[in-house]
C-alpha cells in the first residue's frame, strides 16, 4: 500500500513537469522559472532514486522518479538554452 501512494504522490508531482518543459519550448524564455528550485527538485529526485537503489526496494515507483527526473533535467537545459538566448537578444538590443 505505502508503493501505492508513493506512485500516486510522483505521478500528482510529475504531472506538472511536462507541461513545464512544454512551456520552455513555446515561450523560449526564462520568465517565472527559478534555477534554484530546478535544482532542488533534481535532487530530490536523484536522492529518491539512491534511496531505492540503496534500500533495495527497485520497484515501478523507481521508474517514476527515473521519468520526472528526465523531465527536471530537460527542463533544466531548456533553462540554460533559453537564457543564453535571451542573453544575446539583449546584446544584440544594446547596439
Amino acid at each position: 500500500m505505502q508503493t501505492i501512494f508513493e506512485s500516486i504522490m510522483l505521478i500528482c508531482f510529475g504531472i506538472s513537469w511536462p507541461i513545464s518543459v512544454y512551456k520552455s519550448i513555446t515561450s523560449k524564455s526564462t520568465k517565472g522559472k527559478s534555477i534554484v528550485f530546478i535544482v532542488a527538485i533534481l535532487l530530490g529526485y536523484l536522492a529518491g532514486i539512491a534511496g531505492k537503489i540503496l534500500g533495495n526496494c527497485t520497484n515501478y515507483v523507481l521508474i517514476i522518479y527515473i521519468a520526472n527526473l528526465a523531465f527536471v533535467s530537460i527542463d533544466l537545459i531548456l533553462f540554460f538554452i533559453n537564457r543564453k538566448n535571451e542573453l544575446k537578444q539583449t546584446e544584440t538590443a544594446r547596439f
